[in-house]
């Protein structure tokens, strides 16, 4: 019986350029969908991009054009690029769009009517005071004083803060700190790797977590979505931008949409947004009375050069321009291999250029092409008939299909190609053991028919296995290794790349 599985990444912004961390999350957003889409699985998976906030609406004024018409013109980078990449997502929703401009509002109007005990006492989980201190438009965030280090620069994005004092409302989040606690350290809601659980905890246990202000004035900012109860305001971006991960399934819609796809079974995000999503965002769940996401994943950084790859620190790396270069399957291929998922990375093309070519031009290529051209040579092209594997090659499939399901489970995404690649080796080392050429030079026949019926299943069973991770090179794999037991050798899936000589 297939189970549902709600995958989702965050919404990208739309003034952002695209670079390797937004391919990184949806690279592995991807190969989980198509995993368990392969496993019979009912899949929704879900990107979209964030065009709202002052951001935004500064970013158009100096382009000339009216915010929404920006935005339209922009959106369209981040579907182009996720084409490029192979990216599966069954839905891609917009901040702008009616679907979720209905669901925030709804919730707006839940939150409103919500309340929560403090020492004892009913009181309304929203209110309206005044936010006075440092703020970061390029990340949209509020900057306390305790992060300013004595600095009035963003420690994120190194920017200057613009200081503020303004009437918002603000959400009552300090209600659910020792909630959110016990939640957490419960497993309600799992928070992974487990560094990233630590830093959640530590933040929470060592803190007094403050209220949220969840508007702005219009006064001020008119791009953004309108508080149903409250024309003079708007809704704060980040308030705005969590709302779509339930406003995409149908959040205050009279339909069967929601309740089949809620809770999200994981929310796939870097490690910068990690407090958003698990602390504001379990939070607003509380208040609107919806149950919490299974599984939030923070994954680490792609660097160069010690710092985190984005467009404010001028050292961004465009994918699209790597994948024609080097090829889609390759590249996420090294995203997902190189470096354990949730730890940071340092990308270069020179690791990359190693990485294809052991793993994949040595490893999975070579063995493809040395066992189509023995089949070719030596059976005129014809799969030898036959009913097992040979003993050495049998085990290996079962056990790699187990250390795959149980290694996607916790995304541990190197360690399942780790453990496919363990199955590439052992058949590249069959060849050598069992030498078919001498096989044939001897006259044993039926023995050098076991040999190559037992590389082609093993082929076979790899071209599933690498699927998800890597679909076009699945794809091609299946193609040349034919129908009906009639192979169709064709170019080499990854020809060498050759380097300079120093």
């Amino acid at each position: 019986m297939s189970q549902k599985f709600f995958l989702t990444t965050p919404l990208y912004y739309v003034n952002a350029k695209p670079h390797i961390g937004h391919a990184y999350t949806e690279i592995a957003a991807d190969v989980l969908a198509r995993y368990h889409r392969a496993a019979g699985n009912d899949v929704l998976f879900l990107t979209g991009t964030d065009e709202h906030g002052q951001k935004i609406s500064r970013a158009a004024q100096a382009a000339g054009m009216e915010p929404q018409a920006f935005t339209d013109s922009i959106s369209e980078t981040f579907k182009e690029l996720w084409k490029t990449l192979n990216i599966s997502y069954d839905d891609f929703i917009r901040t702008t769009e009616t679907r979720h401009k209905e669901a925030v509002a709804k919730a707006w109007d839940k939150v409103k009517s919500s309340k929560v005990k403090v020492d004892g006492k009913d009181v309304d989980v929203l209110y309206m005071s005044t936010y006075d201190g440092f703020y970061c438009v390029s990340c949209e965030t509020f900057i306390t004083e305790g992060l300013l280090a004595g600095d009035s620069h963003c420690p994120d994005c190194k920017r200057p803060l613009e200081k503020m004092k303004e009437d918002t409302y603000f959400f009552r989040m300090s209600a659910y700190q020792t909630r959110l606690i016990e939640d957490i350290k419960g497993g309600k809601l799992k928070v992974l790797p487990e560094s990233r659980r630590n830093e959640v905890l530590g933040f929470l246990e060592h803190n007094v977590l403050s209220d949220l202000s969840v508007s702005r004035p219009k006064a001020r900012l008119e791009w953004g979505i309108p508080i149903p109860f409250d024309p003079d305001h708007v809704t704060y971006v980040w308030f705005d931008a969590l709302i779509n991960y339930i406003s995409a399934c149908g959040y205050g819609k009279k339909n069967d949409s929601f309740a089949k796809w809620w809770p999200a079974n994981v929310h796939i995000i870097g490690k910068d947004i990690i407090r958003h999503h698990a602390v504001i965002w379990p939070s607003l769940l509380y208040a609107l009375d919806l149950p919490l996401p299974e599984m939030v994943f923070a994954h680490g950084w792609w660097v160069q050069g010690g710092e985190k790859m984005s467009k404010s620190l001028g050292n961004v790396t465009d994918p699209t321009e790597i994948v024609k270069k080097y090829g889609v399957d390759s590249f996420r291929y090294f995203l997902l291999r190189e470096t354990p998922f949730g730890q940071d990375g340092a990308f270069s093309e020179e690791a990359l250029t190693v990485r294809t070519n052991a793993d994949l031009a040595n490893g999975l290529g070579n063995l493809l092409s040395r066992t189509l051209t023995m089949c070719e040579k030596y059976f005129e092209g014809k799969v030898p008939s036959g009913t097992a594997v040979a003993q050495y090659l049998a085990e290996a499939p079962g056990e790699m299909a187990k250390k795959v399901d149980e290694t996607m489970g916790r995304l541990a995404f190197s360690e399942a190609l780790e453990a496919i690649w363990v199955v590439v080796n052992k058949a590249n080392e069959y060849i050598e053991k069992k030498a078919p050429w001498v096989l044939a030079k001897q006259g044993h026949t039926q023995e050098l028919e076991l040999v190559i019926f037992s590389l082609i299943q093993t082929l076979h069973v790899l071209a599933k296995a690498i699927a998800p991770f890597m679909p076009v090179t699945s794809e091609n794999m299946l193609t040349q290794l034919g129908i009906d037991g009639k192979i169709a050798k064709g170019s080499s899936l990854f020809p060498r790349i050759e380097t300079e000589k120093k």
